[in-house]
């Protein structure tokens, strides 16, 4: 088993994998709506975004 993120301590449990307990599973939301963590964004040029919906419209047809 790996060891939860937030707290380091505990080993993680099933019911909050990754997490240890509700405590920590709820600490690491509280991070993403405080905006402590960040996504990269990346900006993609006209022939990519194209490329993207292509793939996209032909998953969604399967």
């Amino acid at each position: 088993m790996s060891k939860c993120p937030i707290c380091k301590k505990a080993e993680a449990v099933e019911e909050y994998k990754p997490f240890c307990s509700k405590r920590c599973a709820d600490v690491d939301l509280g991070n993403w709506l405080n905006e402590k963590y960040t996504v990269e964004a990346v900006d993609l040029d006209e022939q990519e975004v194209e490329e993207l919906a292509g793939v996209i419209s032909s998953e969604l047809d399967n």
